[in-house]
């Protein structure tokens, strides 16, 4: 009989339990994503503006708000794609200063973005060959900086796995927010213009 008492209690404590799984929160990485790339653009004050005046964006803080204050133990597992860093501000520095010298490269079409969120070469013989190796390094630098803020926007939210991902909304918030004329690379490798 006790045996008997001691599954039961076993399974009403297993039906008991309550995860809470923490999916890969899009809409708020899509966001930040704008954010970081406007900066990176040196559009950061005029994105700031209109950020702060975006309904969703609004929204979305509200409930935020709402939401830790209901549900205060579950704050701490909350993302959070705006925390800062020192790393992340040395990288988002980097980064902008490095695509002023990028820029008239992405406006003739030399370089181009990629599936996976970086920069690429897609004609090198509009670089001129004085300047090929100089470009050919920013693209490398400023490849690295990408993959390093990746990993250190998951590593501010604990969430080491959601690097992939992170990678993917940036490298699509990049196309959307492209120049007229700018290339990017598809995921099958196939360079179009927008």
């Amino acid at each position: 009989m006790t045996m008997r008492w001691l599954w039961i209690l076993a399974i009403a404590c297993a039906l008991g339990c309550v995860t809470i799984n923490i999916y890969f929160p899009e809409a708020q990485a899509e966001q930040a994503a704008d954010r970081i790339i406007d900066k990176v653009r040196g559009a950061g004050d005029d994105a700031k503006t209109s950020s702060i005046l975006d309904a969703p964006a609004v929204l979305a803080r509200i409930a935020y708000s709402v939401g830790n204050a209901i549900l205060p133990a579950a704050r701490a597992e909350q993302a959070d794609f705006d925390a800062s860093s020192p790393g992340k501000r040395a990288l988002e520095e980097s980064l902008q200063a490095r695509f002023a010298k990028l820029k008239p490269y992405f406006d003739n079409g030399a370089v181009g973005l990629t599936a996976e969120g970086l920069v690429d070469f897609r004609d090198r013989n509009l670089v001129p060959l004085a300047s090929r190796n100089e470009v050919r390094q920013w693209v490398a630098d400023q490849n690295a900086d990408w993959e390093a803020m990746y990993r250190e926007i998951a590593r501010i939210n604990a969430h080491p796995d959601w690097v992939d991902n992170i990678r993917r909304v940036f490298a699509e918030r990049w196309v959307a927010k492209a120049d007229p004329g700018w290339y990017y690379r598809d995921a099958g490798g196939i360079w179009k213009r927008k």
